[in-house]
């Protein structure tokens, strides 16, 4: 039976020695709360570091008390642990990723770590892997995994998410060793970050570094397609919502009530990091205080630093740092009964945590980079009455999900002054409007939520990748096309238009047929043999006046219209429209905050179209809205289709696939040929005849047996079809290719 293996740097427990033997405590971190339910089920197993060093004698001991577990330990020494874990990951990888590419230090001992531990994990993973199970493989401690594991595990299926940011190709190729990290990463089947921006670059770097074609949000690399998505993490929103209520938790609240009385609170809470903006923050209460002396014993800043390496020299240097501004603060604005800011350097247990994010009026999660933060999610989470103010960070990957916080820019202090501000004069009504709104996307998209759509997209993905690669149309295979075109007695045409038949203009209605087109269609269909058909996306209306004229079948709207030649226009029965109403408010909501975007209505589907709009911001904004109708749309029965520029929403009843299937039982076919370049045109590929000539224009990613590289190549291809062969009879008979059937794929 097949199972999945989690491989992350850390186990999802804690090592804790005591005198009555070694004990293990579960994490309370987000990826082990989220991960819970996968590695505990069946007989899946989580693959990862204890967390310390085990002494040799322990080993045995260890490995046998984490079977019981479902883990599966890798265990590293000391050196391994300074080299590869401090060194190489959090002293290169950590501060590039964040861009603080200063404080990054190279050093090719780190690097010869990094790759023996990723091996060490390699073999580890291998003792416990088989045929038909998937491998789901976190964070930058280990980019270099996947590719280890796929060149021992060909066929295996992979998955690799990412926790903290992706940075920009011109921060990631400072990296020395940015070509095998990047390899690495591709030996995964789906790779997963927490925002369309870390996908974006990490896109962008693959492509430019490594020379490889990607198409939308695949790579092709080695004869695989690699998927590259989008999956912002949740939380455990219940468990959160549910602590609250906890005695323990109430408790806390009651005695903070007695400690601020009705001081104000704004919280923050973060590890000691460079990149979590903490003097920022500092600063910007500073000039709130000096600003706005009305609050002056009203308000106070509850400030939690979590302890981390402040041994290294940047973070015991940022801590100094931050004592003395804490100090230089509470020196200047301290008052018998009131102390500006409240600063903890230490780790809070989840009770008191709980009772701060019920407690304060404020949160303030400013990050200078941060891949999600969780933090300002759990904040929502706790605000049960649905009160409260969220100020956070653009540069946090949960500002594109929480909207309605207060969104600053971490590096302007002013701002962040002023925000200060806004969140303490809001009105009751406008924080519940607000935090409404969070707690609800927050309470749907939890931890569980973002392993059920991962895992799934990995399933798909691997689903997606059955040879998918076409080859193009060169002279060998255009004589064997010819031949079977020459010898058939029923030939099947199945034409996309745009993109396929013509270029794409960025108006929508001045992509008109030229006098080239005309002239080509009009031959292929005086042969009477040929049964000419163009198959579009195109509204019926539109069709009709181009080629209502012609000796060939129309098909538009990807099979809502009908009209079979000589024949009026015919509707499918069935269909419904109703479900307009819930979708098209949304892509009105995308449409306002994407200028040059529009909306274009059909019968039976809607399109969002984006090629006025500029290139990047239409692409995050498409991404952003197919997240968030992609569930929505499958409830609804509807299918979400992404194109060239273009997201269109239709009945699941109708697509280029369905059309297709009507004209191939409705008569015996000697030669069928299905050429189109979109996402819709997959279905039309996907039912085709094994000895279909079925072409991707554009691509070699695709369900379809060939491809051509764009509308010229298409033409030229149609020209030629009913031409002479490229080689004599003669020819063709020593090569002995008269009868052989040609193969589709690799």
């Amino acid at each position: 039976m097949s199972k999945t293996i989690i491989v992350s740097n850390r186990l999802p427990v804690k090592i804790d020695a005591t005198e009555q033997g070694i004990q293990f405590k579960p994490s309370e971190g987000g990826l082990a709360t989220g991960l819970s339910s996968v590695y505990k089920n069946g007989n899946n197993v989580w693959v990862g570091w204890p967390g310390t060093e085990v002494a040799d004698e322990q080993v045995k001991q260890v490995t046998s008390q984490l079977k019981e577990l479902r883990l599966s330990p890798v265990f590293l020494t000391k050196d391994d642990i300074n080299l590869y874990y401090e060194g190489f990951s959090n002293e290169i990888l950590w501060p590039i990723f964040h861009y603080m590419s200063t404080y990054a230090r190279y050093d090719d001992a780190y690097w010869n770590s990094y790759q023996q531990v990723n091996e060490k994990f390699k073999q580890a993973v291998l003792q416990v892997a088989e045929p038909g199970d998937t491998i789901w493989i976190h964070d930058y401690q280990l980019l270099l995994l996947p590719g280890l594991i796929r060149a021992a595990l060909p066929d295996i299926t992979i998955g690799f998410f990412q926790h903290i940011p992706f940075p920009s190709y011109e921060l990631f190729r400072l990296i020395p060793w940015r070509s095998e990290l990047l390899n690495g990463i591709l030996g995964a089947d789906l790779v997963g970050f927490h925002t369309y921006d870390d996908a974006r670059h990490f896109l962008s770097s693959a492509t430019r570094i490594l020379q490889l074609k990607s198409s939308s949000n695949v790579i092709s690399t080695h004869s695989r397609s690699v998927v590259v998505e989008s999956f912002p993490m949740g939380i455990d929103s219940d468990k959160f919502e549910e602590i609250v209520h906890e005695q323990a938790v109430r408790d806390n609240i009651t005695h903070l009530e007695e400690s601020f009385g009705n001081t104000r609170l704004i919280l923050s809470i973060d590890r000691l990091d460079y990149s979590k903006g903490i003097l920022q923050r500092l600063q910007a209460f500073d000039i709130f205080l000096q600003n706005h002396q009305e609050y002056k014993e009203k308000v106070s800043l509850y400030m939690i630093v979590v302890p981390s390496r402040d041994t290294v020299g940047q973070y015991k240097e940022l801590r100094d740092d931050i004592d003395k501004l804490v100090g230089n603060i509470n020196a200047r604005f301290r008052t018998n009964v009131w102390t500006p800011v409240n600063y903890f350097y230490r780790s809070f247990p989840l009770e008191m945590l709980s009772a701060l994010y019920c407690f304060s009026d404020i949160c303030l999660v400013t990050p200078m980079r941060d891949g999600m933060n969780l933090v300002c999610k759990e904040y929502v989470a706790s605000r049960t009455n649905n009160d409260g103010v969220l100020i956070l960070s653009e540069m946090a990957g949960a500002s594109k999900e929480l909207i309605d916080a207060l969104i600053v820019n971490p590096n302007n202090v002013r701002q962040m002054s002023d925000a200060i501000v806004e969140a303490l004069n809001m009105s009751a009504d406008e924080q519940v409007k607000r935090m409404t709104q969070m707690r609800l996307l927050i309470s749907k998209y939890n931890v569980h939520h973002w392993v059920k759509i991962f895992m799934e997209r990995l399933e798909e993905t691997k689903r997606m990748q059955q040879s998918l690669q076409a080859r193009h149309i060169g002279n060998k295979t255009l004589n064997y096309i010819k031949r079977k075109y020459a010898r058939a007695h029923k030939r099947l045409l199945l034409l996309d238009y745009d993109g396929t038949l013509t270029d794409f203009n960025t108006n929508i209605n001045l992509a008109k047929p030229d006098k080239e087109l005309y002239s080509l269609l009009d031959e292929l269909c005086k042969d009477d043999r040929n049964r000419v058909v163009i198959i579009s996306g195109r509204n019926y209306t539109t069709l009709e006046e181009w080629f209502g004229h012609m000796k060939l079948d129309l098909v538009g709207e990807h099979g809502v219209w009908h009209k079979l030649y000589g024949s009026p226009w015919q509707e499918t029965k069935g269909l419904t429209n109703l479900w307009k109403q819930s979708i098209l408010p949304i892509l009105n909501t995308y449409t306002e905050r994407t200028p040059g975007a529009f909306i274009e209505e059909k019968s039976y589907s809607l399109v969002w179209h984006y090629r006025k709009a500029e290139k990047e911001l239409g692409d995050m904004r498409a991404t952003e809205m197919m997240n968030n109708l992609r569930y929505m749309v499958a409830d609804l029965g509807l299918h979400l289709m992404p194109g060239n520029k273009v997201v269109e929403i239709k009945n699941s009843e109708i697509n280029k696939g369905k059309a297709a299937q009507y004209y191939l039982h409705y008569d015996n076919y000697d030669f069928i040929a299905a050429i189109g370049d979109d996402n819709t045109d997959e279905d039309m590929f996907k039912v085709m005849k094994e000895d279909a000539i079925s072409i991707k224009v554009n691509s070699n990613i695709s369900a379809a047996r060939f491809y051509l590289e764009g509308v010229q190549e298409v033409r030229d291809f149609l020209k030629v079809l009913p031409g002479k062969l490229l080689i004599t009879k003669m020819l063709d008979k020593v090569l002995n290719l008269q009868w052989l059937p040609y193969p589709g794929k690799k």
